[in-house]
């Protein structure tokens, strides 16, 4: 056991005033992570791009976190929220861009969503397959920057190829479609980006774009036309069957070219307006400036149609008007009445050189030189109108103007106007009719043979065939038997007789034969027996009295 000690023992307590710390070098890695995190926002602060907002209809394989927004295959930003908008009518989407493509947002800037798609004229968007959709972007050309967009429904035709926009005027828009292509000498150009109807709505604005190149080749005479489909034709001329490529068949399409006759000049400016024509065959049609109506009464109207072609010793010069019918004033009958148009120039432009100054001298001759011409024509050299049939096959026809000078006198109103042209029938015609009359005698004979009573000839018929039958089968049977020992026996019986002219040959009839001998002998002494009877005939027509007498010497 210990022993207690006092408290003297124990040692004092001293009180030292607290020192004043020195930092500690532990704050000294907060505040450097501090400093640092500060330095990361700011410069985060600094670098990072503006926030914009787009608005779609749907949004289709949108995400965000992981959809994109790309400009020429680079991300510039990509998609932090999707939310609906507009009373769930549309999304929103909240897009963080990058800094350097702050640039780009201006009021004019279009986003559409760019998925896979699918249509007549190709196939796009395919690399989404892999990646997933994104959304793409169109810079614009405005200067004023926006933050807010409505993104496009589909993605824009054409994005950033250079080339040259012009605005065709249709009257409807047919098959023609967004992405239809463009065509000069079937060469793809161009493709239609864009169409809405006019504004007044008389028609459909249908804009296309044009490559670079090929903008140069449109002119302000250039002609467009819509090549979709086949484009047939039938007419007096035959057929006439039209088309670009297969693509332009399925998804429409549009074709241009220059006309042969019109003088080329420079490239037409950005915008400019053209008018759509139905076919290549309208939109290249030369123009007519002198044109010369003519009217012609004829007997029928069949096989004519407005735009038939009207001839001068067979170059095409014109064409049917207009087809309807006259009142004849005295008769009350209908006439058949013909229109047409006769372009002049088209003939001057089949002359020689040297005779097309005298060809347009007479084009331009006033009233009075041409009812002078005309006049000669008719008059002088027999100019007459025939109906012709251009197409055997449908019965097209055409209004033909040739020489016949032995062609009756016609009795003309040299002051009508239009001029009435005098009309001879057609070789054609005629033949028709020669045709007619005989299919309405073979008709005639036809009713003929209707009237006949062949079904009860034809019972009849089937009866006597039937007898017939039943005789041939008795007649195999039964009589053809009969028939063969008739037959054979008639062969040996001609057998027989045969040997025996044979036998009578050989007995009677030869040189040597008994019979022979016997004959000639008897035949000598008939000739005996004749001359005898000649002698005492002879005897006693000289003396006749020997029949009483006797023969005495005196009666020698």
């Amino acid at each position: 056991m210990s022993e207690p000690t006092t408290t003297d023992d124990l040692p004092l307590a001293s009180l030292e005033p607290p020192r004043r710390s020195r930092a500690s070098v532990v704050w000294i890695i907060p505040l450097l992570a501090a400093a640092v995190a500060i330095g990361i926002a700011v410069q985060r602060i600094l670098t990072e791009g503006p926030t914009i907002t787009l608005l779609f209809q749907t949004a289709a394989g949108v995400q965000a976190g992981k959809t994109v927004v790309k400009f020429k295959d680079v991300d510039i930003g990509h998609v932090t929220a999707v939310r609906l908008a507009d009373r769930f009518s549309k999304v929103e989407l909240t897009v963080k861009m990058d800094r350097s493509a702050a640039g780009l947002l201006v009021e004019d800037t279009r986003f559409w969503i760019v998925e896979p798609r699918v249509t007549l004229s190709g196939v796009s968007g395919l690399g989404t397959l892999i990646s997933g959709n994104y959304i793409g972007l169109q810079p614009g050309n405005s200067t004023k920057e926006q933050r807010r967009f409505v993104g496009l429904d589909a993605a824009p035709a054409i994005t950033d190829q250079p080339g040259r926009r012009f605005v065709l005027k249709a009257s409807d828009l047919g098959s023609i479609g967004l992405g239809s292509p463009l065509y000069f000498r079937r060469l793809k150009v161009g493709e239609v980006v864009a169409y809405a109807l006019a504004a007044d709505g008389s028609g459909v604005d249908i804009s296309v774009f044009v490559f670079t190149p090929y903008e140069q080749y449109v002119t302000p005479e250039t002609r467009f036309w819509d090549a979709s489909g086949i484009d047939v034709s039938l007419s007096a001329e035959g057929f006439d069957v039209r088309t670009q490529s297969l693509v332009s068949l399925l998804a429409g399409g549009v074709a241009f070219d220059v006309p042969s006759f019109v003088t080329a000049t420079g490239p037409a400016g950005e915008g400019s307006v053209f008018t759509l024509f139905g076919s290549q065959t309208n939109a290249l049609k030369q123009p007519d400036p002198v044109a010369r109506r003519y009217v012609i009464y004829t007997d029928t109207l069949d096989g004519l149609q407005v735009g038939a072609p009207v001839k001068l010793l067979g170059i095409r010069a014109g064409e049917v008007a207009e087809i309807g019918l006259a009142v004849d004033p005295e008769t009350r009958a209908f006439r058949p009445r013909l229109l047409i148009t006769f372009f002049p120039e088209r003939l001057v432009t089949q002359l020689t050189p040297g005779q097309q100054e005298l060809g347009r001298a007479l084009v331009n001759a006033g009233e009075d030189e041409r009812i002078k011409l005309i006049r000669h024509q008719i008059e002088d050299l027999g100019l007459r109108v025939q109906l012709r049939t251009g197409n055997l096959l449908t019965g097209e026809r055409y209004v033909a103007l040739d020489y016949q000078p032995k062609a009756p006198k016609a009795d003309m109103d040299w002051t009508r106007d239009p001029l009435e042209l005098p009309v001879t029938p057609g070789g054609l015609a005629d033949l028709e009719s020669k045709a007619s009359g005989i299919l309405d005698q073979l008709h005639d004979i036809l009713a003929k043979v209707e009237e006949l009573p062949l079904e009860p000839i034809g019972r009849k018929l089937d009866s006597s065939l039937e007898n017939l039958d039943r005789l041939l089968a008795n007649a195999d049977t039964e009589t053809l038997p009969e028939l063969n020992k008739t037959m054979a026996a008639l062969r040996g019986a001609v057998v027989v007789a045969e040997r025996v002219l044979e036998d009578t040959d050989e007995s009677l009839l030869s040189r040597n034969s008994a019979a022979q001998q016997e004959l000639s002998a008897a035949l000598i002494e008939i000739t005996r027996a004749a001359r005898a009877v000649r002698v005492l005939s002879d005897y006693l027509e000289r003396n006749p009295q020997a029949l009483i007498r006797g023969k005495g010497k005196g009666n020698q």
